[in-house]
């Protein structure tokens, strides 16, 4: 009867590690699948930044901010409107298609007229992505000195 029971207890404990290897092995594959949707979704557009803060800038003097983009994509890049969000600021981009692992730039100046904390916008479209992108200007515009 001992025997039986010993028995009972080694094919019970062998019983509970199989399952758990089971569940281990599930979520590894559960966790490799997750990775590697998540590296397809990996951003196929890298900025250098999306914010630029001049600081403090004189009045009437133009002030400019370079945003570069590289395109990690398989595609070609285009930029499919670029546009500011008022006629203080005038973007400037690179018109050619920009090659998978090439870098393209998006220039925009703004041209202070009145003083005081200003925020601007510059919104970005591409070929590749539906989303919008907000590259934002800020700083402070002082009256210069006599």
């Amino acid at each position: 009867m001992k025997y039986f029971v010993v028995v009972l207890l080694i094919l019970g404990g062998l019983g509970t590690l199989a399952a758990q290897s089971t569940t281990a092995e599930a979520k590894i594959k559960k966790n490799e699948a997750s990775a590697k949707s998540k590296a397809k979704k990996a951003p196929a557009l890298i900025w250098d930044k999306i914010e630029h803060d001049f600081g403090a800038i004189p009045q009437g003097k133009p002030v400019t901010a370079v945003f570069k983009i590289k395109n990690k994509s398989k595609t070609p890049l285009i930029f499919t409107s670029v546009s500011a969000s008022c006629g203080c600021t005038t973007p400037t981009y690179t018109k050619e298609p920009i090659a998978p692992g090439k870098t393209g730039e998006i220039t925009a100046t703004y041209n202070a007229l009145s003083t005081g904390e200003f925020n601007k916008q510059v919104v970005v479209n591409t070929n590749l992505s539906e989303e919008q992108v907000l590259l934002r200007l800020k700083g402070k515009v002082e009256q210069p000195a006599n």
